[in-house]
Parts: structure tokens; C-alpha cells; sequence
């Protein structure tokens, strides 16, 4: 208001002065509107580019095929759950599936068949275990479950209702609508002991896992260490 005075106490027009003042006046509303304007253009583009690394992110810790976390995912977060249960005190137990006569699928009906049956048991596991809980595709047709904070008779009862879940299913090819039949697991579960590596966890799990392939298949098997 001060510059405004004095403009118009030293113009020897006041009405030109006046409507210099207007112009400037509506410039300076027209470049603020230009401002904000790429201020939300910008805050756009900086809102997707977020989204853009928030899908790349999920992306690279997700496994393509059954869409549960891959190998690399599993890994940081079992680590994780076992630093904590050390410093809780809380149990920490894992199961590892395996599809029964998994290579039968592949080489009798094709891959796609064999893709479609993963895809099954990796849906049957995401939906078997609970919140908080981790399922991933450890390799090939294995997946496995991580249970922070459940012993073993709880991961025994999880893993039993996937193996179920799954064994209840039947299998339909896409393409020809043809049944195939029944599809089953086989599951080793393991209770962390404090201090055990992570590659000690995995292994009394697959020794419980083979256990319960040479046993006939289809069934759950507790580590007995």
C-alpha cells in the first residue's frame, strides 16, 4: 500500500499511474496462477514417480510367477524375525512345502499345467497363514511359511490346514477343461533355536520334508531335533 501511495503522489497522471498499477497488478496474479499451476503439475509428476518406485520396489522383492515373496524377501525377513525372537524370547517356527510328484505334472500335461499348480498352492498358502506371517517361494516347487512368534504345535496345525486346502482342490486344465485330479504337498516344520543360522533352520526343515516324501507323501512332519 506504501508503493501504491507513492506512486500515484509522484505520477503526474494518477489515472495512468492507476492503471500501471492494475497491469502489474494482473502480470503478478498471472505469474503467481503460472507458479502454482506447475507447483501441482510437479507435485503430480513427484506423486507418480513415488508410485512408479513404490511397484519397482514390490516388484523386485515379489516372485513373478506365484506373486508371494521371492527368495531374496524371505531371507532379509527371516533374518529379521530371528534377531528378534532372540531378543524376545518369542518362538519362531518355519514350514517348507514341497509339491508331490511335481515333475509328473510338467512332463504329462506341460508347464503351463505346472505354473498353474503352483499358483494353486502359493494361493492356498498366503490364505492358510496369518497376519504378520510370511509365505515365499523358497525355489522350484518349494515355498515355505514363516511364523513369528508361533511354536511349533501352532505351525504343525497351519501348515496341516494348507496341506488340506490343497489336497481338497481339483485341478482343472484351462485350456481343454480337463480335470487332472487331485494335487498334494509335502511339509517339514521346525522350531528356530537361539543362536541356529539360517541355513540350520532350512535344513532340519528339509530333513522333516523328505521324511514325510519317503513316508508317502501328502502329510506334515515336525523336525525331531
Amino acid at each position: 500500500m506504501i508503493e501504491v501511495g507513492r506512486t500515484l503522489r509522484t505520477a503526474k497522471d494518477p489515472q495512468l499511474a492507476l492503471k500501471r498499477l492494475a497491469d502489474e497488478l494482473t502480470r503478478a496474479t498471472e505469474r503467481a496462477s503460472t507458479l502454482e499451476a506447475k507447483l501441482v503439475e510437479a507435485s503430480g509428476e513427484l506423486d507418480g514417480l513415488r508410485t512408479s518406485l513404490e511397484q519397482a520396489e514390490l516388484r523386485s522383492r515379489t516372485d513373478a510367477l506365484t506373486g508371494l515373496a521371492n527368495r531374496g524377501a524371505m531371507e532379509s525377513f527371516l533374518r529379521t524375525a530371528q534377531i528378534n525372537a532372540m531378543e524376545s524370547g518369542d518362538a519362531l517356527s518355519v514350514f517348507l512345502i514341497d509339491v508331490d510328484h511335481f515333475k509328473k505334472f510338467n512332463d504329462t500335461y506341460g508347464h503351463q499345467l505346472g505354473d498353474q499348480v503352483l499358483r494353486l498352492v502359493a494361493k492356498c498358502l498366503q490364505e492358510g497363514i496369518r497376519d504378520g506371517d510370511l509365505a515365499a517361494r523358497y525355489g522350484g516347487e518349494e515355498l515355505i511359511g514363516i511364523l513369528p512368534g508361533a511354536p511349533l504345535t501352532i505351525t504343525q496345525e497351519i501348515a496341516e490346514r494348507v496341506r488340506t486346502r490343497i489336497a481338497n482342490a481339483n485341478v482343472k486344465k484351462r485350456a481343454t477343461g480337463q480335470m487332472i485330479g487331485q494335487v498334494t504337498i509335502s511339509s517339514g516344520v521346525a522350531q528356530f533355536k537361539p543362536g541356529e543360522s539360517f541355513e540350520a533352520l532350512i535344513e532340519r526343515c528339509d530333513q522333516a520334508l523328505y521324511r514325510a516324501k519317503q513316508s508317502g507323501r501328502n502329510r506334515t512332519i515336525v523336525s525331531d531335533d
